[in-house]
């Protein structure tokens, strides 16, 4: 049986804030702090796309974090486990939906993760516990298990169900609304994709 190891929070950068008006400027944030800003939508993409690798084994999770909706980073690294049982790491990730999410990757979409270390991250040090994130942690596992990169435009939403169906989530509207302002124009969310395996098709097989 695989193990969860909830992790702590890395060491990454805090991001300092000043608000002006309506408008939030972040400042001195590197594109690893992972939090997505009017003024660092534009520098993260770019940074996330560099090299020719696109989005690989990343996706951008349109959150709400208190009452505000919030982009955010979820990474993913998958590997073939060097021992006999394979670990499973959430850094910033409920360890118990990261089971669930493995789980319905495995038995709904058909990936064979039962050999593979598992690690997910929140990047920026902002935990994540709302289910809405679960369609972004397994977009970005499933971009590292097949090696397939998400567009630099794309982000996601929505919560995962154990047949494999996404389901609605609350403040879709808002979660859309600030993730085209940001300029992500491609979004994989229960609107578009009735359940995992269909997101995963729209996102990977484009």
């Amino acid at each position: 049986m695989a193990s969860v190891v909830h992790a702590s929070p890395l060491d990454y950068p805090t991001a300092v804030g000043r608000m002006r008006g309506d408008l939030t400027a972040m400042l001195d944030v590197p594109h690893e702090a992972g939090i997505v800003t009017s003024a660092g939508g534009e520098v993260m993409r770019a940074a996330m796309s560099a090299g020719g690798d696109g989005r690989l084994a990343s996706c951008v999770v349109a959150s709400i974090v208190g009452s505000r909706p919030v982009l955010i980073e979820v990474q993913a690294l998958v590997g073939e486990t060097s021992y006999g049982t394979p670990r499973r790491l959430a850094n910033n990730v409920d360890p118990a939906r990261l089971a669930m999410i493995l789980a319905v990757l495995e038995r709904r979409v058909g990936m064979h993760l039962g050999t593979q270390d598992v690690y997910a991250s929140v990047a920026g040090g902002l935990r994540v516990n709302e289910p809405a994130a679960d369609l972004g942690i397994a977009l970005a596992i499933a971009s590292s298990f097949r090696n397939i990169p998400l567009a630099p435009e794309a982000a996601a939403y929505g919560e995962l169900g154990l047949s494999g169906e996404l389901r609605q989530v609350n403040a879709a509207n808002r979660r859309d609304a600030e993730a085209r302002k940001l300029g992500y124009t491609t979004l994989y969310t229960p609107q578009n994709a009735p359940d995992i395996a269909r997101a995963i098709a729209l996102a990977l097989e484009r």
